[in-house]
């Protein structure tokens, strides 16, 4: 009999995991769990579906069940959630949702790819009506029907972090009025040092959103938002507050769990039970450049562990490398990225740092389409080591990130970052490259 590899959860890790073990060995018998409606989508599309720049749901999903089942002979088994894991009798409990039956279903390999899940204050009223977070296809489209169906005017966006932001734009765009409450003083507090999230107050402002930064949240109830200054209207509530690991399963059945209780992985997806793996947002990663064990939940990190578990899993053999921790986002004509460690998180992992903040354009600055941006980079004292970068600007400003997470990558000092060969041409770039300009002014402090 062949052998069974029952995968839980159909977006991107356990797919795109499944999907590689099929093509390591063709003769694995693979069933996969999905409690929703959909498979391997791009829930990071779900702002701009929002918006109004996808048409459809179905435009956001990458490969459906029958694409899997035909292509990958995957089992796919749609509107089936896990409920339990066995790992001494190797069986998963299944709850079949459309026709209200439970059954188990044996294992010879588990991968788990569950994900995560908004977060949740503890506030009276969180579980009302209309008090929605927003992780999946599903609670896109049912957020989006409810405020169809509500002739949504009101909306309060809880949090600034990515999500909150990407959120706040789209009601914006989709004709809300838009409330943002935020309890730090800036958005992207986790994220960004305070001399960049600060520029981020006038662009947020600037898209129209009322946005109270420095200001909690005490409570919902129908229609209102309770906070410190009063309460606030809001016929849907969206919760921007990032999220945490969906990793209850794998606690109740005893698997180890890490940083912010998300499942603890070796180097190649492997859990604390063998034949046991884990990858996405539900397991647990590690920093390339704190040295230190982290969750961060982005669907190129499920992406890339996904395929090392399923690589592991067909019988090959691959490790995962970690991360640096690259992020991107826009807010209207505003990009922002980061990658590396903060100046806190630095600091934190025991660094000790140099840093420097420096304004620039996004291209040679004597042109009419240059837009001003704001560079900030940070490294070790003494060594020189590239710690971090976060960029704030106009077209054409966020993707240049991408250098320096390839400078972290390669554990490059600001001088090694000075001397690389990069691009020039007035439309493109300044006779130095921004990242070039941040790095050759920390290099004077080191």
């Amino acid at each position: 009999m062949a052998e069974r590899l029952v995968v839980v959860g159909g977006d991107a890790a356990g797919m795109a995991a499944a999907s590689q073990a099929r093509r390591r060995d063709p003769s694995l018998d693979i069933v996969a769990l999905e409690r929703g409606t959909r498979t391997s989508y791009s829930a990071c599309g779900i702002p701009y579906l929002v918006a109004g720049d996808v048409e459809s749901p179905d435009d956001l999903v990458a490969r459906t069940p029958d694409e899997f089942r035909q292509e990958h002979r995957i089992d796919v088994r749609m509107r089936h959630e896990a409920t339990a894991i066995d790992l001494d009798a190797r069986t998963v409990e299944v709850r079949d949702l459309v026709h209200e039956r439970t059954f188990r279903l044996g294992f010879d390999q588990l991968m788990v790819g569950t994900g995560a899940r908004p977060i949740r204050p503890d506030l009276p009223g969180i579980d009302g009506p209309h008090i929605r977070g927003v992780q999946t296809l599903d609670d896109g489209c049912r957020m989006l029907g409810e405020a169809r169906e509500l002739e949504c005017r009101d909306v309060v966006v809880v949090g600034s972090g990515f999500i909150g932001l990407e959120m706040a734009e789209a009601f914006v765009r989709w004709g809300a009025k838009v409330t943002m409450v935020e309890a730090n003083e800036r958005p992207m507090s986790r994220q960004l040092d305070p001399d960049v999230g600060d520029r981020l107050v006038t662009a947020v402002r600037g898209l129209g959103i009322d946005a109270r930064f420095g200001e909690a949240v005490e409570g919902f109830e129908e229609g209102l938002v309770h906070t410190a200054s009063g309460p606030l209207r809001a016929d849907l509530v969206v919760l921007g507050l990032g999220v945490a690991p969906e990793a209850t399963l794998a606690e109740e059945a005893g698997l180890e769990l890490g940083t912010r209780g998300s499942i603890r992985v070796n180097r190649r997806q492997a859990t604390s039970t063998p034949g046991v793996w884990a990858a996405g947002d539900c397991a647990e990663t590690y920093h390339r450049v704190s040295q230190r064990r982290i969750h961060i939940a982005l669907g190129t990190v499920a992406n890339k562990t996904a395929r090392i578990a399923g690589v592991n899993i067909g019988g090959g053999y691959a490790t995962f490398p970690g991360v640096v921790g690259t992020a991107i986002t826009k807010v209207c004509g505003t990009e922002v990225a980061r990658t590396g460690l903060s100046t806190e998180e630095a600091e934190r992992a025991g660094f000790a740092t140099v840093s420097a903040t420096v304004e620039t354009t996004t291209i040679a600055g004597y042109l009419p389409d240059a837009q001003p941006m704001v560079v900030k980079a940070i490294a070790e004292q003494v060594t020189g080591r590239l710690l971090g970068m976060q960029i704030v600007g106009g077209s054409g400003a966020a993707k240049r990130i991408d250098t320096a997470a390839t400078a972290l990558s390669a554990e490059m000092t600001v001088d090694d970052v000075v001397e690389l060969d990069l691009s020039y041409a007035p439309p493109f770039s300044s006779t130095w490259d921004p990242v070039q300009v941040a790095a050759r002014v920390v290099a004077g402090k080191v």
